[in-house]
């Protein structure tokens, strides 16, 4: 008997995408929900688990559009797991095979459909003098647009700050131990910057609304965006209702959101909604940028390295942990009185947060 396998469904708004690898070869023995084939579409790479165990039969070749509910391929159940071929080994010194997938740009005899994946798109990759052409994922190319209405649809100015992070310091040091025994994961710097941000967005609506037409978009919701990388691209997982949210599933969510990012286990629909973003490049070592909105949102946070730094503190020069912080946003909306006071407010928040006792 054979098990059909189909493209599931991600997400309301997602009706096909590209079959961008498969993860057995033909007549290779798969176990029921492991990984079976990658389905990217232009919001998310996804990771599609097995719907049984058994032989593996390849009907769509990796490359291919697909539509949502299409057959790909089937799963022979009741097959003898010692009769399927084994994954080979690649050859001693042989080069691994490529992350992305990649096709010879002159067309051979055909290749079996358990052969390399073409690029994702159907295209294949295209030799030039000293570099190469590949087309661009669907995901790339949603990305590429989106930063491209960032910046032509909307007026974008960026406003910055520093904030002295030695309290949030002391406090990790002082409460990290028994926090990560009470909520078994680490406390972070990102979720006083969640919390500092639900509660500046309050206090500024604007900073928390967006331009539709000729009309403005409030949000009562405080559905925060936080920034992932991925091999694949930037995805920026949705914090739902943060503001009503504790540090310990604060920090919880982003874990588990971040991880499904990098594993493709991401749904589309975690991605949409989000009324404000932080991003932060300071993991990466960033000094200061000007981040660009997650459209059609109106603002973004950008978080950059702690760094000691030399600062005046009551006439006294002394050494203290600085962060600088970047707020962009769409001055349409935003004027930049808001934008300024919004971003001293998420400063004066992280600096001493105790005052998130006085707003829980």
């Amino acid at each position: 008997m054979n098990e059909e396998v189909l493209v599931p469904s991600v997400g309301e708004s997602i009706t096909q995408g590209v079959l961008s690898a498969w993860l057995k070869q033909e007549g290779e023995w798969v176990e029921e929900g492991e990984d079976l084939f990658e389905l990217e579409t232009d919001k998310a790479s996804v990771a599609v688990p097995s719907p049984a165990e058994g032989v593996v039969h390849i009907q769509v070749p990796a490359g291919q559009n697909v539509e949502i509910g299409q057959v790909v391929g089937s799963v022979e159940v009741g097959a003898r797991k010692a009769g399927a071929r084994k994954a080979e080994p690649a050859p001693q010194g042989a080069e691994p095979p490529p992350a992305e997938p990649e096709a010879p740009g002159a067309a051979a005899a055909p290749a079996p459909a358990a052969a390399a994946p073409a690029a994702a798109g159907g295209g294949g990759e295209e030799p030039l003098p000293g570099g190469r052409r590949v087309p661009m994922s669907p995901l790339r190319k949603t990305i590429a647009a989106r930063l491209l209405q960032a910046r032509q649809g909307t007026a974008l100015l960026t406003t910055f700050n520093e904030i002295n992070m030695e309290r949030v310091m002391a406090l990790r040091k002082a409460q990290g131990e028994s926090f990560e025994k009470a909520h078994g994961v680490r406390l972070g710097f990102m979720s006083f910057f969640v919390k500092a941000c639900c509660q500046a967005l309050k206090d500024f609506p604007e900073v928390n609304a967006w331009i539709e037409g000729e009309e403005i978009v409030y949000h009562d919701r405080y559905d925060i965006g936080v920034a992932v990388s991925t091999e694949r691209g930037l995805l920026v997982p949705i914090l739902r209702g943060a503001d009503a949210l504790g540090f310990g599933e604060i920090e919880k969510r982003i874990l588990d959101l971040a991880r499904r990012a990098r594993d493709k286990r991401i749904t589309p629909d975690e991605l949409a909604g989000g009324t404000f973003t932080i991003t932060n490049g300071g993991v990466f070592g960033s000094l200061l940028s000007t981040p660009l909105p997650n459209y059609p949102q109106s603002a973004i946070l950008g978080m950059h390295a702690i760094q000691e730094r030399p600062v005046a503190v009551d006439g006294q020069v002394v050494i203290k942990p600085m962060m600088y912080v970047a707020l962009s946003y769409d001055h349409r909306l935003i004027d930049g009185r808001e934008a300024v006071q919004f971003l001293v407010r998420v400063k004066e928040i992280v600096e001493d947060p105790q005052l998130l006792l006085l707003h829980p």
